[in-house]
């Protein structure tokens, strides 16, 4: 890892605590670096931030119009327009029945650039139904997205990878059948990289975001976008109660949750399972979220200059919101998790709502999404919604 220097000696690290210039051995605060990708001065960054925005430290002392305010920084944060004017224009193909539902697939546009094939479930009975937008994860395993979630019916060359992920991290379920069992309309969709819309490999991540950048656009604004508009369509279908929607999602899904639920009112409800964090206390040497790749889908630059994680949460408040961690979890540090639940029911609280927030540590679990607390959610949701 080279370092700058303004006489233009020249820099390298040698091992984790000493670096040579110009062949003279000096520390590694001499040399500008640190232990792995963080500059000798990341802590004084950190320091920097202060979400200033969040809501409680914000001069907006009204909770609507701090939601207002709130929301259209996260929204100029995205580098990614709006898609109102655009029409869904569904297409419904390879409807069959399945365990107590119909299934089918839509391709619709969620974006004037691309068409997005979904799995879209629906319990057999006359509706109108409540709904879940169940948004997949990351994994690094981009030949199955929505299948990770949805049994894929329709294909059965990606049957044999679903299965073995939902094995690895679900008990062996299909969320979205057993949501669909228990009486949820549930629309799941790629994410640009997984499925039909890939596969990609891990080490495009980082090419497909910076060629986001080059175009003044975003990656992560991307997903934001068509998170937000997958709710609208959900809240549109005559078969959907259209105040009974709630967004479901775990580890990179979990943020996708939170997220869609700060950007659209559509969502009435959030279950979030292993994405919470507070930012700084996330950022320690090691961290997933430092090295580039898989990150860049949860990566708004310019966003924490005004809010954290949970301040972004916060802009669903008062609606009911579920967050579980897994106590094992290495992806979230516990100090970082308990600041975020420090922060969320310091907001739900002052709405006088604290009953509508869920929040749960599993201390024998670690980045899963397992039958007891599935059952758990799917109680939680049927109770809410």
């Amino acid at each position: 890892m080279s370092a700058g220097d303004p006489l233009g000696r020249r820099a390298f690290v040698v091992g984790a605590g000493a670096a040579v210039l110009d062949g003279a051995a000096v520390s590694p605060v001499e040399a500008g670096v640190v232990d792995g990708p963080l500059p000798d001065f990341h802590p004084a960054l950190k320091a920097e931030l202060h979400f200033p925005l969040a809501w409680g430290t914000s001069p907006v002392r009204d909770f609507r119009a701090w939601r207002t305010r709130a929301r259209a920084v996260v929204d100029e944060h995205l580098l990614v327009d709006r898609e109102d004017g655009t029409p869904y224009a569904p297409q419904f193909t390879g409807r069959t029945q399945g365990d107590g539902c119909t299934r089918e697939l839509v391709t619709l546009s969620l974006t004037h650039h691309e068409r997005v094939r979904a799995a879209l479930l629906t319990p057999h009975g006359p509706g109108p139904f409540p709904a879940v937008l169940l948004l997949h994860d990351h994994g690094a395993k981009f030949d199955i997205g929505k299948e990770k979630l949805v049994r894929p019916w329709y294909d059965d060359t990606r049957l044999a990878s679903a299965q073995s992920w939902a094995d690895k991290y679900f008990s062996g379920r299909f969320v979205g059948d057993e949501l669909a069992r228990r009486g949820y309309v549930v629309l799941c969709a790629d994410a640009l990289g997984w499925g039909d819309r890939g596969p990609i490999t891990y080490d495009q991540q980082q090419a497909l975001a910076s060629t986001f950048y080059n175009l003044g656009s975003s990656l992560a604004g991307l997903m934001a976008r068509e998170d937000a508009r997958a709710a609208g369509f959900l809240a549109g279908l005559k078969r959907v109660n259209a105040g009974r929607i709630a967004a479901v999602g775990f580890s990179m899904g979990a943020y996708r949750t939170w997220q869609a639920a700060a950007l659209t009112d559509h969502i009435a409800a959030t279950a979030s399972v292993c994405w919470m964090t507070g930012l700084k206390e996330m950022m320690v040497p090691g961290n997933n979220t430092l090295r580039g790749q898989s990150s860049y889908y949860m990566l708004h630059p310019g966003l924490p200059r005004f809010l954290d994680f949970p301040d972004v949460a916060s802009i669903a408040a008062p609606r009911p919101m579920l967050f579980f961690d897994g106590g094992l979890d290495p992806l979230f540090p516990a100090d970082g998790v308990r600041v975020a639940y420090d922060k969320l029911r310091a907001v739900w609280h002052s709405r006088h709502a604290e009953e509508r927030l869920h929040l749960k540590s599993w201390p024998d679990l670690g980045h899963v999404f397992v039958d007891r607390m599935q059952d758990e959610v799917f109680g939680w949701l049927d109770a809410v919604l």
